[in-house]
This record gives C-alpha cells, structure tokens and sequence, in this order.
C-alpha cells in the first residue's frame, strides 16, 4: 500500500503546474476581470443611459456578402444615404451596402496602403485609416466618384507606437463633441482622442490635439479592439474585439456598462462570429456586423410590448 500511496507528490506537482497555467491562461484572456463584471451586472441595477447590449438578439446571421470575396474591415453607417460603408484590404475597396448587407456601389482606393476602418464624418465627407502608415486620410465622396487618391486627400499621421506592428483598426465620430476616437488594435491596446482633424473650419487655423488614458484601456476586459461605435443619443462608446468575440459599451469614463457576446448561444446565435471586423449603429439603434471575409449580422433590442 505504500509503494501506490509514493506518486502522490508527483500527481499534487502535475495539479498544481495545471493550475498555474489555468491562472496564467485565464489572465491573458481576461477572463477573471470579465467573470467579476457579469457578477456585478447580476447583481447591480443597469445604468439608466446604458444601451443594454445584452437585450440584443440576432435578426440576420453570417450572410455571406454576394459578390465580395476579398476580406471586409470595419463599418460605418451614413444616416444621410442610409447605407453602410465598409472597406476591403486585399484590393482597396470602400464598398456601400444597403442595410439589408447588398452592394450598392465599389469605389477603387488609391494609395491608402492598407485600409483598416473608415467612418462617416458628415455629408459625403469620412476618414479612413491606414493601419501600416498610421494614417488618417480624410475623403470627399459623391454619387460620381468612382476611384478615391489617397495623394489628392487631407491627411494626418499620429506616429504612435510606430514599432508595434498593431495599428489603427477602429474608428468613432462625436459630432458634437467634434472628437475622433482611434482604436489601436493592441500592443498596446489604446483608445486615443482626435480634436482637430479632420479640420473643419478654413477659417480658423489647423491645430490637432491627441488625448489618450492608457490605464483606463488597460481596465478593459478584452484581448484587442477591432472596431468602434459612437453612440450620439448616451454619449457611450461600443468597443469591438475580434479576438474576445465581444462587444463593450463604455461610458464617458471607459466604465463598462454592458456587454454583447458573439459566442454561439449567445444573443440567439447559432454560431460563433468567425472574425468580427467591424461596427456601426443606425438612427434606430439596430446594429450591424461585419466579419472576415465577407459575413453580415443584424442584431436588434426587442420592443417592449
């Protein structure tokens, strides 16, 4: 009987490595920081001007986008047109959908080296970044436009984090506020704060001011970041991460709010989102995804009765 009871060490050694790796596993993927918050969410009260991303079910599940095969990277809506924009990064694309995920128009893009986001500034007016160069190029879209130059556009270069091969991969306009928010994927994962491009008023003169809070990122529960959303009506902030399969809505401080799983099971989703790329809000609060390399989502909040 002692001769079986000696590999007792050796199985507490094995338990306690596969412990160790279990906590160093759950730390780099967040997931202690994400079980304390679905604790305090069960147990405390919504914020009153919280967008309730958990009340969201999905409406329209991985469309495949017809007719686009090249790999899509973010989303934005145009309130003005109705319509979504997205780009392409294999061949520069910005493509418009209808909001049932249709395309309406292609427009090549010339010059812009590897395009990561755009989002809609005001009428015809966007930005768009180049995730490589860690640029934002402003551009002018009309009915007309077949083909956009990077060359013949407004543009500005952060030069942030220039060694970290994880550039910009999300994009936030607050018009009122007249900020830009920039998501740097990671490496680190940053939310910075653009006043001042793109400049609007010729009149005055071009000053650009950049904000970042590096240990309010550093709070968030998510891997990456791979897309953002302004919401104009709470004045919240919807982060996107590819790699945590998650969306988060951050208050004025980056305090999270509420969260939209895109596991399957969750949300009403059969299956897990493959690769979420990109984010947008319409008027009504319905949101659109858009995952590599060409699926489509619609996720709706029902209407009480």
């Amino acid at each position: 009987m002692r001769r079986l009871a000696r590999p007792k060490p050796l199985i507490l050694m094995l338990l306690a490595i596969a412990l160790i790796a279990s906590i160093a596993m759950g730390q780099r993927l967040r997931l202690f920081e994400r079980a304390w918050f679905n604790v305090n969410s069960f147990w405390n009260p919504a914020h009153e001007q919280a967008i309730a991303l958990d009340q969201y079910r999905v409406t329209v599940e991985a469309q495949v986008i017809d007719g686009l095969a090249d790999d899509v990277s973010a989303l934005t809506f145009d309130p003005i047109r109705k319509s979504l924009f997205t780009v392409t990064n294999q061949n520069p694309e910005l493509v418009e959908l209808s909001l049932e995920g249709r395309i309406l128009r292609r427009i090549a893009l010339v010059g812009f080296g590897d395009p990561e986001a755009v989002e809609f500034i005001s009428e015809d007016t966007y930005v768009i970044t180049d995730e490589r160069q860690q640029r934002l190029i402003k551009i002018h879209l009309d009915q007309d436009t077949r083909f956009l130059d990077a060359a013949d556009a407004e543009q500005m270069t952060l030069g942030v984090h220039m060694s970290s091969n994880k550039g910009f991969e999300g994009l936030a306009y607050d018009s009122v506020g007249k900020r830009l928010f920039v998501a740097k994927e990671r490496d680190p994962m940053l939310i910075y704060e653009v006043h001042g491009f793109p400049h609007q008023n010729p009149e005055k003169s071009y000053a650009v001011h950049v904000i970042n809070n590096p240990k309010r990122d550093a709070g968030l529960f998510v891997r990456d970041l791979s897309s953002l959303q302004y919401d104009e009506r709470s004045g919240h902030l919807l982060a996107l991460s590819e790699e945590s399969r998650l969306i988060i809505e951050l208050d004025i401080n980056g305090r999270p709010l509420s969260t939209l799983s895109l596991s399957k099971g969750s949300q009403g989703l059969q299956q897990t989102v493959p690769q979420a790329e990109g984010l947008a809000m319409d008027d009504d609060g319905t949101l659109y995804l858009v995952s590599e390399p060409n699926l489509f989502y619609v996720f709706k909040k029902p209407q009480p009765d």
